[in-house]
């Protein structure tokens, strides 16, 4: 199709970010994935809540081939049935990302402010029954997408478009708010109010006795999921934007505009990998692991082997608490430091059969 030499060089450069975005979100989330699943000590709450997201980000990537393909040729070449498979897909891992961030930041709270009531729960196992709801509601959440989703005649009738089929506008901008409502502005105003209640209680307790060590310790993985957090609102933020002002001002915004939000809601499928290298020490030792491996052996499928990174895999799953000995029971045995109590409330450490808070650096 003909175009002017600047929207051909401007496509060309559009389809290149497509696919560099596709491949470090493919690429990425992959290795976050088999880190997670491959090394023992990567088994925590946190991090499976974060296996969970990278799950997410790693099904939202499949998209892009078919989304880019689409705003190359300007036209929907793959049929109904795909347009509906694409669009539910990027519906449901859209909501789950989202709703997986907000059980990151309400983790996060209950962690640093509540650490002695949250050890009884804050174990893997029931990290995955909570992922296991967070799809259940993402599906129930975008299930009006694929029941309206299909394609259609261009208004020009020059093409085939993949859209959402509403009855009536009345019905899209119902769905605009509805989605904007519970894929942003009610998960992002939660997890802010997350953080500033973490915030606030951080400030109150920093003088406390051994506080400072497990606000270190504590601080980092926070200061990772809220950054994981920031970059989600950077990233979809002008999606949302972009949506708002075509409803309230249809058929006047740019396309350029739509492509431009659109694929920056995509980058941020790739960028979390990225954050997790930068700001996770045990992310960045596993990756460093997995990638040397790879190099020495020259395979992209690699075994775990000691000091690259990784525990056995036939370690015993850990737990995100610290049980202490009791009679001849087998046990992480605590160490004699204040920090392991709850600031809010003084008690000896390691009372018999107590679950403590386990602080290992992230």
């Amino acid at each position: 199709r003909g175009g002017s030499a600047a929207e051909i060089a401007g496509m060309v450069v559009l389809q290149c970010i497509y696919g560099l975005v596709c491949l470090l979100g493919l690429l990425g989330n992959a290795l976050v994935i088999f880190v997670i699943l491959r090394y023992a000590k990567m088994k925590t709450a946190t991090n499976i809540y974060l296996l969970n997201l990278a799950i997410a980000d790693e099904l939202f990537m499949l998209s892009v081939p078919f989304v880019a393909t689409a705003a190359a040729l300007r036209r929907w070449p793959f049929g109904r049935a795909l347009c509906r498979t694409v669009l539910g897909v990027d519906g449901l891992n859209m909501f789950s990302s989202v709703f997986c961030l907000t059980v990151l930041s309400l983790d996060r709270y209950i962690a640093v402010v509540h650490p002695l009531r949250a050890a009884s729960y804050r174990r893997p196992r029931v990290a995955k029954l909570v992922n296991g709801g967070v799809w259940l509601l993402a599906l129930l959440v975008a299930s009006p997408i694929p029941v309206f989703a299909g394609t259609a005649v261009t208004r020009d009738g020059r093409a085939v478009a993949c859209d959402l089929l509403w009855p009536s506008p009345a019905w899209a901008a119902a769905f605009v708010v509805y989605s904007s409502a519970l894929g942003f502005v009610l998960p992002v105003v939660a997890m802010a109010l997350c953080y500033l209640l973490l915030a606030g209680k951080m400030r109150v307790v920093a003088q406390g006795v051994g506080w400072q060590q497990r606000r270190r310790s504590e601080g980092k993985l926070t200061r990772l999921v809220v950054t994981v957090v920031a970059m989600f609102v950077v990233c979809w933020l002008p999606f949302y934007v972009v949506q708002l002002l075509e409803l309230l001002l249809p058929g006047r915004l740019d396309a350029s505009a739509h492509n431009a939000s659109l694929l920056l809601s995509y980058s941020n499928s790739c960028a979390n990998p990225i954050l997790y290298g930068l700001l996770s020490e045990n992310f960045r030792n596993s990756f460093h692991g997995v990638l040397r491996r790879c190099r020495d052996a020259g395979l992209c499928c690699c075994r775990a082997a000691e000091g690259d990174g990784g525990d056995s895999e036939d370690e015993e799953e850990p737990l995100d608490y610290c049980a202490a000995p009791r009679g001849d029971a087998k046990g992480c045995v605590c160490p004699p430091l204040p920090c392991q109590q709850d600031p809010l409330r003084p008690q000896p450490c390691c009372a018999p059969g107590a679950l403590l808070p386990k602080t290992t650096p992230f």
